[in-house]
């Protein structure tokens, strides 16, 4: 059996007939057509209905829970399930897309062949998707045969493939020739007079109704007929005249019909980038019925046919050439009749279909090459740009600078580098741990994730990269300790605890400000992470020798600045919950402005009365009111000049020969490298090139894990909080209200939390892992009150983060100079927060970039200089 043809479609076979219909009706002489639509809405279930319009052609017709349009990302989850199911039915197959928006689908086929029929610059239409230039590009990148539809379209693609075919709209001449019976006219015409001036097709963004407006106006006794459905407008914006006369859409079959009842044909197409690229399938059609045509200047249009269709630059040339179309002599019109036959005696789509079908045959089968074709992966990227999902066939490419890692700090270093940069991410979507993931309608970041900056350059990049998509917000951060709420910070809002606990807070908060006796003795060693925090009796001993120096490491700087009642009740177990690791190992550079650092009239203003006003850097903060903290991420892509590669998982750097290895076997020759993957497993990658002291080094370098529970509840605004810290018995040390960062974060009766839990293989290993987390999470929910007994969980994942906070251990300084100092011998760039191996926040992270590109370009012109 010859190999099914598997076509991802934007139309649908029953709306107008126009190309697909065409080609596709006539290559099921030769393969199984397989047409899988978009999908529809089902409230109810997910389905997928079938029918065959005609002979060897079957239209699928996905149904799904999912209200959104097209190949929408959220119904991705639904179409990979139904479609795993379609194509076991057709293991030799080829897959055709009319739509780059249904590239994800890839991943669950084997074709032995990717066609791209080019028949429209979709991207160009109104509500275009925002991911569909960037999914154009990985279509481009993995097909193996690329058609369009038109000239226009053939010249803006030549370049982007090597296999590009240009096969502009045809003609069914023997369907339109019925035309020439101009007593066959439609029964829709009979209460319509003449003169009659005809257009069919879809009637949206690309019709000129002012046009049309005007020329009704100009000639009152003229009928304009129009034929098609409306689409995308607004059909009370159409233009009403007793002389235009809108009959809907109409089957294919009676085109002819009203083609015989009209004196002249329009191509009233409006100039816009919508138009840019449009060969109307139409212009032959009219051709066959011998009428005269008037249009616009539509590119395709004004190069191939201006000396048989009259092209008119604006509304008094068109006017004036329908005005000469009705006047015109036997003999023009038998002229433009004889030019119209020999343009249709040089083409059909019976022809086309033909030469398609030998391009198919002629291409050698993937199943044929040494490289195995692999699949996209399912892309959550909210815009456009050069992304390659796919590895290529050649085992050696060129990479003027390399950047590892699409992340914050990779993104912003590929914008600001423009067309040089090739940036490669092991992940199938960019975005690193500021990614997010949806299930169910439900968006879970992988951790919690804000927005905020004192950087003017960063909140400008905010602007660009999200527009209106983003909300601000004063920030609700709460800790919950002794069965209370309390403001964030704990130090600056005690209002609300038990009496006896505020007295500790402040009486050391005073003791760390103004000293206490010369007996107090130096505090104790600290107690292991998951161990009782210090009590207040030996915990206040260090505040007082610690008053005359500076302090040693974070314990030290807890007890000097906030006193001991501030450490016992929250600041040593919480953090020793956080970093798990023994707080004296970690030094204090890291602080920087990230803690608020109330001064004693704050802390006992706090506690009096309730603090209204949150304080600290992030006290008011934004988020994307679409699309999860991903869709920052996905932001860059369309502005990004240089390529992307999703699924390219770097496993081998050689600073020496200036290569990287792939896991798929590739290799890029690079000038110039950034690296942001986590500065151990760089070493690590570079392998025995680097010296023993590197090595050790990089082993040294210690980190914290999160892994992230996240549960989908079925009840609505469970709290008014953005996140909350615990530093008490909970498994989780704080929960990040993913609901209220944004509401589309939720579904209808929904809402999200992510449970956020740190751990460390050495001093604080997960308890358990999989369900038996996730209940432990729902437990200590409930137990913390965040939950009730009763809530139903609908959804529940775990994020896993092996990398998410850098300790700043006291041998970190050393260990990180030792390894840049090597790296930068070979001029590699280390950008972020794990490839510098710094407490850096996504703002911190987008300024890195733009360092490195600026680093890249210092090298650059340093060499430059070098060679002259």
């Amino acid at each position: 059996m010859a190999s099914a043809i598997i076509v991802f479609s934007h139309l649908r076979w029953d709306f107008v007939y126009q190309r697909p219909q065409h080609l596709l009706s006539r290559l099921a002489k030769h393969f199984p057509i397989v047409i899988v639509e978009e999908p529809v809405y089902d409230e109810h279930e997910t389905r997928m209905k079938t029918y065959s319009p005609a002979p060897n052609i079957l239209v699928c017709q996905p149904h799904t829970p999912v209200n959104m349009p097209g190949f929408h990302d959220d119904q991705l989850p639904h179409l990979q399930k139904l479609l795993r199911q379609l194509v076991r039915d057709y293991d030799d197959h080829m897959a055709w897309f009319y739509t780059p928006m249904a590239l994800p689908l890839l991943q669950e086929l084997h074709p032995r062949l990717v066609v791209y029929d080019c028949m429209d610059e979709l991207a160009s239409f109104k509500n275009a998707p925002k991911q569909l230039l960037q999914r154009e590009s990985a279509l481009l990148k993995v097909a193996d045969l690329v058609f369009t539809g038109g000239q226009s379209l053939y010249r803006s693609k030549r370049d982007r493939h090597p296999n590009v075919h240009c096969f502009p709209s045809s003609v069914d001449s023997a369907h339109f020739i019925q035309a020439l019976d101009r007593t066959n006219s439609h029964p829709a015409h009979k209460d319509i007079p003449g003169p009659r001036l005809g257009f069919y097709g879809v009637i949206d963004e690309r019709f000129d109704a002012r046009l049309v407006e005007q020329l009704a106006d100009a000639h009152p006794m003229w009928q304009i007929v129009l034929v098609g459905p409306v689409v995308k407008i607004d059909p009370s914006l159409l233009p009403q005249r007793a002389n235009i006369h809108y009959l809907g859409q109409q089957p294919y079959e009676a085109l002819p019909q009203f083609l015989a009842g009209w004196d002249v044909c329009l191509l009233p197409f409006a100039l816009n980038e919508s138009t840019r690229y449009i060969s109307p399938t139409k212009t032959l059609e009219y051709m066959a019925a011998e009428l005269p045509i008037v249009s616009t200047p539509v590119t395709d249009v004004a190069d191939a046919y201006s000396d048989i269709v009259a092209i008119a630059d604006d509304p008094k040339a068109f006017i004036a050439a329908c005005e000469a179309a009705l006047l015109a002599s036997p003999d023009q019109h038998a002229e433009k009749v004889a030019k119209m036959r020999r343009v249709l005696a040089s083409t059909s789509w019976d022809t086309t279909a033909e030469k398609m079908r030998a391009l198919l045959d002629s291409v050698p089968r993937r199943t044929d090459r040494t490289t195995p074709a692999m699949a996209p992966a399912d892309p959550a990227i909210a815009a456009a740009s050069n992304v390659n999902r796919l590895p290529v066939q050649d085992n050696a490419r060129f990479a003027r600078t390399a950047i590892i890692g699409a992340g914050p700090t990779g993104l912003s270093a590929a914008y600001h580098l423009g067309h040089d940069a090739v940036l490669l991410e092991k992940g199938d979507m960019v975005g690193g741990w500021c990614r997010s993931i949806r299930q169910d309608g439900f968006t879970f970041d992988h951790a919690g994730h804000i927005m905020f900056s004192n950087d003017p350059y960063v909140r400008d990049m905010y602007d660009l990269l999200l527009g209106s998509n983003v909300h601000w917000q004063d920030r609700e951060a709460w800790v919950y300790s002794k069965n209370v709420y309390t403001r964030y910070p704990f130090q600056g809002a005690l209002y609300g605890l038990p009496p006896e606990v505020v007295k500790e807070c402040i009486l050391g908060a005073v003791e760390a400000r103004y000293g206490a006796s010369a007996e107090q003795a130096v505090a104790p060693a600290p107690a292991r992470a998951g161990e009782a925090a210090d009590g207040a009796g030996t915990g206040a001993a260090n505040v007082a020798a610690l008053e005359t120096r500076a302090p040693e490491n974070f314990e030290e700087f807890i007890y000097q600045v906030w006193g001991t009642g501030i450490a016992k009740h929250f600041a040593i177990p919480y953090n020793r919950k956080l970093w798990a690791v023994p707080l004296n190992q970690m030094e204090t550079s890291w602080l920087g402005g990230r803690v608020p650092l109330p001064d004693l009239e704050q802390i006992l203003d706090g506690a009096l009365q309730p603090v209204a006003k949150p304080l600290g850097p992030n006290a008011r903060f934004g988020y994307p009111l679409r699309g999860g903290f991903q869709a920052l991420m996905s932001a860059f892509v369309p502005h990004i000049k240089g390529t992307i590669e999703l699924n390219a998982e770097v496993v081998g750097v050689s600073p020496r020969q200036r290569t990287l290895t792939l896991a798929d076997g590739r290799r890029y020759q690079y000038e110039n490298l950034i690296s942001t993957m986590p500065l151990p497993l760089l070493v690590q990658m570079i392998g025995d090139e680097a010296p023993q002291e590197v090595r050790d080094a990089a082993a040294d370098l210690k980190h914290v894990s999160v892994r992230c529970v996240n549960l989908g509840v079925a009840r609505e605004n469970i709290t008014d909080k953005h996140w909350i810290y615990y530093p008490e018995d909970s498994i989780f040390h704080r929960i990040f209200v993913q609901g209220n960062a944004s509401p589309e974060c939720n579904p209808p009766g929904g809402f999200g939390l992510t449970c956020e839990i740190s751990y460390s293989a050495e001093w604080k290993p997960l308890p358990c892992t999989g369900q038996a987390l996730i209940d432990r999470c729902i437990q200590d929910c409930i137990k913390v009150g965040i939950l009730r007994e009763d809530d139903r969980i609908v959804v529940a994942n775990e994020v896993d983060m092996p990398y998410a906070y850098v300790i700043y251990d006291h041998a970190r300084a050393r260990n990180v100079d030792v390894i840049r100092s090597w790296l930068q011998k070979y001029d590699i760039i280390l950008a972020g927060r794990y490839s510098e191996w710094e407490y850096y926040n996504s703002d911190h992270a987008f300024l890195a970039g733009k360092k490195a590109a600026d680093a890249v370009r210092w090298q650059e012109q340093k060499s430059a200089v070098a060679a002259e």
